[in-house]
């Protein structure tokens, strides 16, 4: 039995919540998704930082959900992620069982959070370190019973912002 904390967080996993993809062109993403792979709309908004701004756009195919994310300037975030790494997976978020308990588990596997839990009703959220050879960073999210919540989405945002993260 492998009593790694690595193992143990695996554990909480119960597998992909949503995955991000950062796009250059929204509304062409949003079109080609739908007509391509009959995906729905099912939301699309904009958060604003203290310095930068995103627009998303929410799909849902069956049970699957795709997050499709762009920059309103070259300093957004989701601009600099397409700098750094080109359009493609932003990151993906990972429904876990206990959020704290996945955070413990995840520091003592030598993890770093990057930002704090954002809480919402029925919704806990904290993004991980970006993995520095894919690019992707890991979203940990616990839901009960609530879809995505805006005011969750730009306390995320603002605290990968505040920090100069993206």
């Amino acid at each position: 039995m492998d009593d790694t904390p690595a193992a143990q967080l695996a554990d909480l996993i119960l597998g992909i919540d949503h995955v991000a993809i950062a796009v250059e062109d929204l509304d062409a993403s949003i079109a080609w998704y739908a007509s391509a792979l009959g995906f729905s709309l099912a939301e699309r908004s904009a958060v604003s930082g203290d310095h930068t701004g995103m627009l998303y756009a929410v799909l849902k195919a069956g049970e699957t959900t795709v997050v499709l994310v762009q920059g309103t300037s070259p300093e957004s975030q989701v601009s600099k992620f397409l700098t750094a790494f080109g359009s493609g997976m932003h990151h993906i978020a990972y429904a876990v069982a206990n959020l704290d308990e996945a955070i413990t588990r995840v520091t003592k596997a030598e993890g770093i959070a990057d930002t704090p839990v954002i809480s919402d009703d029925g919704i806990r959220q904290a993004f991980l370190q970006r993995d520095p050879t894919t690019g992707v960073r890991i979203e940990l999210i616990e839901r009960h019973g609530a879809s995505f919540s805006e005011q969750n989405v730009e306390h995320l945002f603002r605290a990968l912002d505040a920090k100069g993260l993206y």
